[in-house]
């Protein structure tokens, strides 16, 4: 049985867009486990910023944000009906304004910058200490948790994922254009893969999951085979 099992950390990297968190839901659920979005963390950190004029045309101003560090929490909280896990910045929710457009499109700049990275990855070890956990970004096998019990390596082709987000964000209501949607995953992509701090990489020991043609169910099948497999 799982729940049976003894707790463990489990870490799911990859590219943006390619269903990690929504995966890693459902993989927490089922377990039993709770589920950090680790990618919200950062998104609600570009939100401040687009809020704060610290990004202006694009442009991160760096000085500026490390100096506000100290005016920004972000936290998790559970809705009390369906388990789902929001995220709240400075007492707010902003779980539906982080998945804006804008929020993606300047997200890779500011996770770059590494006073960010070391106060989120400092947030997200205490918050793994007990285990039992579901954690998803870009860095969680090889930085945050490179000891995790087991790290899994998602991916998918850019136009699958341009085709989901397009279509998530569609059925929202959002108005937006499949193109530009391509061409923000794979400016990110390159982004998160050449930056200086703690770059998008597979650990050694990663399982790569290519679910570009995988239901959701057929995802979460493979993982917990995983998990049932240890």
């Amino acid at each position: 049985m799982l729940e049976d099992q003894k707790k463990i950390i489990i870490a799911i990297d990859g590219h943006s867009s390619c269903g990690k968190s929504t995966v890693a839901r459902e993989i927490a659920r089922k377990l039993n486990y709770i589920f950090i979005d680790t990618g919200a963390m950062y998104r609600a950190v570009t939100l401040y910023c687009l809020r704060n004029n610290i990004i202006v045309n694009g442009i991160v101003n760096t000085e500026k944000l490390v100096a506000n560090l100290g005016n920004i929490n972000v936290s998790f909280k559970t809705k009390p009906d369906n388990k789902q896990v929001d995220i709240w910045l400075n007492g707010e929710n902003v779980e539906e304004e982080i998945r804006q457009l804008e929020v993606s499109q300047n997200v890779s700049p500011v996770a770059a910058v590494a006073e960010v990275r070391h106060l989120l990855v400092a947030l997200q070890q205490e918050m793994g200490h007990a285990k039992g956990i579901v954690m998803d970004g870009r860095d969680i096998g090889t930085v945050v948790f490179p000891k995790a019990e087991l790290k899994i390596f998602m991916t998918a082709g850019a136009d699958v994922r341009a085709r989901r987000r397009f279509d998530e964000l569609t059925a929202k209501g959002v108005q937006v254009s499949y193109e530009e949607i391509k061409a923000n995953i794979v400016e990110r992509d390159r982004y998160d893969e050449t930056r200086e701090e703690s770059p998008l990489r597979r650990a050694d020991d990663a399982i790569v999951l290519d679910n570009s043609n995988m239901t959701r169910e057929e995802q979460l099948e493979w993982v917990i085979d995983r998990v049932k497999n240890m």
